[in-house]
């Protein structure tokens, strides 16, 4: 059987992300697989994609030729940081073009959900303003023999 290839799924997703803020608004991105030193930079969007449960849409019969299908969902989580002391005007106008990015909307077969946030949370590297924007999404796997 044929699964789906999550690399494929991590790399749709953070290529809409790249798309958008290596022209125009350049903004730095950083991802799981990538190296990065938060000093060196104001702002900067961190992506991280997360896979969590899958059930059985449709079940496949031993020796058939029918496809079976499973409901994959995850998790994007889009940590937005910005200089501190500045406000959160920045760092929400960054949010919102970030959620307008995938609320809502079907890439490549990753349909995404309504986006949560930006929320302020406590930033984790210190002198900067932190805001979250997570985003669910489900895509359809189909297992064929």
């Amino acid at each position: 059987m044929t699964a789906t290839n999550f690399n494929t799924v991590r790399a749709t997703i953070e290529k809409r992300l790249n798309d958008e803020f290596r022209s125009g608004q350049k903004i730095p991105l950083v991802f799981n697989n990538v190296p990065f030193d938060a000093s060196t930079v104001d702002r900067y969007i961190q992506c991280i994609t997360s896979f969590g449960s899958s059930e059985y849409l449709t079940q496949q019969a031993p020796n058939s030729a029918t496809t079976a299908t499973n409901l994959v969902v995850g998790l994007t989580t889009f940590n937005i940081y910005t200089a501190q002391g500045l406000g959160a005007g920045a760092n929400f106008t960054i949010g919102k073009k970030v959620r307008d990015l995938y609320n809502r909307i079907t890439v490549s077969g990753v349909r995404f959900d309504p986006p949560v946030g930006p929320e302020v949370l406590t930033a984790t590297p210190e002198g900067k303003f932190q805001t979250q924007v997570r985003i669910t999404f489900e895509l359809y796997e189909a297992l064929t023999s």
